[in-house]
């Protein structure tokens, strides 16, 4: 699905990603971890057109999409999320859905007034659709609410509902966890499964929740320093030496201490 090939991206003298290469896998959920400032998000951002890289190649079902922009790569199926999310906090929860889909009818002058039916038509659509997704998402009781007034982790459901409107192929989603309580969390997690087994959604997922990770991904790639570092299992992730070096800063015999850190 997606294919990076020796990615750099630099500010000024600052190497943030510095020679990353990694391969998502059609249908798979794969776990992004390691320290902060490994450079997880950068490369999030780069593949996701927020940054240009300095150098390297990034390729989605063997096209070349480097540097194209996220508005490009959007209707690609390409979707991200942010760890602080993106809500327009004064319309509704079902406003916030209905609004995704790019090229509605309403959005040209001439259609307002000569294209009311067809305007109309897709607004009974979007409608459906949004009810659906927020029953799948499990807040249908919030869809008059302002998105404003969502707590943190109904927040992330629904910036996760946001991709669930139009046919996202590949998802990035960044600390879904960030502010979100255990609960909630969870009810994320199951989404994602479920999502990832039903509608066979790609998803990659930066995340410091180990049990998160452990519960939803597979495989976990280990970045550090701007490079990749390891690819496997978490459990073979804990048990890499160099993932615990680039950790905790010592051997082996402290490995058990991994699954108490951050990712």
């Amino acid at each position: 699905m997606i294919r990076v090939d020796n990615l750099h991206k630099h500010f000024g003298g600052f190497h943030a990603v510095d020679g990353a290469s990694l391969e998502i896998k059609p249908g798979s959920i794969t776990g992004l971890i390691g320290p902060n400032g490994a450079g997880k998000t950068t490369l999030f951002n780069v593949i996701a057109g927020v940054h240009a890289p300095t150098s390297g190649r990034v390729t989605m079902a063997g096209e070349d999409i480097t540097g194209l922009p996220p508005h490009e790569l959007f209707h690609k199926g390409l979707l991200r999320t942010f760890q602080i999310a993106h809500e327009f906090s004064s319309m509704t929860v079902r406003e916030n859905l209905m609004m995704v889909p790019g090229g509605q009818s309403g959005e040209t002058l001439w259609n307002t007034w000569f294209g009311r039916k067809r305007i109309a038509d897709e607004e009974r659509a979007l409608l459906a659709k949004a009810d659906e997704v927020l029953e799948f998402l499990t807040i249908d009781h919030l869809k008059d609410e302002k998105a404003g007034n969502l707590s943190g982790g109904q927040k992330k459901l629904l910036e996760l509902g946001r991709t669930m409107m139009v046919d996202a192929k590949i998802v990035f989603l960044d600390e879904v966890g960030a502010g979100v309580n255990r609960t909630l969390l969870m009810t994320i997690g199951d989404a994602i499964l479920r999502l990832n087994k039903e509608r066979n959604y790609t998803f990659v997922v930066i995340e410091h929740d180990m049990d998160f990770i452990g519960k939803i991904c597979d495989p976990v790639i280990c970045m550090a320093e701007g490079k990749v570092l390891a690819e496997g299992t978490l459990a073979e992730i804990k048990a890499n030496e160099h993932v615990i070096e680039a950790y905790l800063g010592t051997g082996l015999k402290n490995k058990d201490q991994l699954a108490e850190t951050g990712a």
